[in-house]
């Protein structure tokens, strides 16, 4: 499949995020907060995991059945990436944009928009469906004519320059906002204020926003998160929790076109028989009291679960399937069992003392199984 471009640039991820954090230190700015940011961490965690072992060679295999019974072969060698850098941007603005309109996408990609902080790590916040939402975008450019190569580097450069503007530390950027995604244009894209939902859905630019009306400027404080807050720090819990949602409204919905409509309707559709959604104090943000040396535990595991994670998503995508399945099994509990320490769920001590367990017998069987 390739080398994994997001894999390869984790390191710089995290150099990105140390920078960030040591400049709003200076600035006397609260740039995360622990709970948030194992989160936001934990969901790109669990999204690499399930990319790695499947949507991204689903999304492959996909693309090239698809360009193999192309419409047309793109001449030259340089317009197939012309092709892709136009293709891909366009694909990827009509895909978010629809994913702010469509419940079943809303369901996706709302995990990306859960935390109430802006920062780096938000940028890898993603959900573990995406792919699947956003393969048929994709594949319109397989048939006609864009080559696996181009489309497979661009989108994955897509995705990397998509990394620096999750941050409240740059402020606009004047000019360059008129064609290039920036911080200030991506922080109105994240907030809840009524004047920017669902606006600047571009990736590395912005001129389709500009085209098709939804390029908005960043002309007051940002609140950020969703409508509907989440109220939670587990990652597991936020991938699931919108899809469940929709399919509590469908069963109570009063016919079956109301209910269909659950599925396709926009995410701001409520009609009577829902009932009042939750709502939310913009002031307030979700958050957790734990104590010092509980936080110092968390914060230590997680490293140690993160730099495993980069070196099975580096070096362990080789090893059988089995072992494939139970490393990725127990760094999913991981991302489940710290986050639920700090919350105080009845459930995340036993959770991590089995979390332990597992992973002293797996390495013990792993051993013994390599001598």
């Amino acid at each position: 499949m390739g080398p994994n471009l997001i894999a390869l640039a984790i390191p710089l991820f995290f150099v990105g995020m140390g920078v960030e954090l040591a400049v709003a230190k200076k600035r006397g700015v609260r740039a995360y907060r622990l709970g948030g940011a194992v989160a936001d961490i934990g969901c790109g965690v669990v999204q690499q995991l399930t990319s790695n072992l499947l949507g991204g060679w689903v999304t492959l295999l996909a693309y090239g059945w698809v360009f193999e019974r192309r419409l047309f072969d793109v001449p030259t060698p340089w317009l197939p990436w012309v092709a892709a850098l136009v293709g891909v941007e366009l694909a990827y603005y009509w895909w978010h944009r629809l994913s702010h309109e469509v419940n079943l996408l809303w369901a996706a990609h709302v995990v990306h928009h859960h935390s109430e902080d802006y920062n780096l790590a938000v940028a890898l916040r993603q959900s573990v469906t995406t792919w699947a939402t956003s393969l048929p975008f994709w594949l319109p450019l397989a048939w006609l004519g864009v080559p696996v190569t181009p489309f497979a580097v661009v989108l994955g450069l897509t995705t990397l320059y998509q990394f620096w503007i999750h941050t409240e530390l740059i402020k606009p950027l004047g000019v360059l906002e008129k064609w290039l995604n920036t911080p200030s244009l991506h922080r109105v894209h994240h907030a809840i204020n009524p004047p920017y939902l669902d606006k600047n859905h571009g990736g590395t630019f912005c001129v389709f926003d500009r085209l098709f009306g939804t390029w908005e400027p960043e002309t007051e404080a940002c609140v950020y998160g969703t409508t509907q807050p989440l109220e939670s720090f587990n990652p597991l819990w936020a991938q699931v929790e919108r899809y469940l949602e929709l399919g509590r409204l469908a069963r109570r919905a009063p016919s079956l076109l109301e209910a269909v409509k659950v599925f396709f309707a926009s995410p701001g559709w409520r009609p009577q028989w829902m009932g009042e959604a939750q709502k939310r104090d913009p002031a307030v943000k979700y958050d957790v009291a734990a104590t010092g040396p509980l936080r110092r535990y968390v914060f230590w595991q997680w490293l140690a679960v993160l730099a495993g994670t980069f070196a099975f998503l580096m070096w362990g995508l080789e090893l059988p399937l089995p072992w494939k399945l139970a490393a990725a099994g127990w760094i999913a509990v991981s991302a489940a069992a710290l986050p639920g320490l700090l919350e105080a769920r009845g459930w995340a001590r036993p959770l991590e003392v089995l979390r332990w367990v597992g992973g002293a017998v797996a390495v013990a069987a792993f051993v013994v199984s390599a001598g």
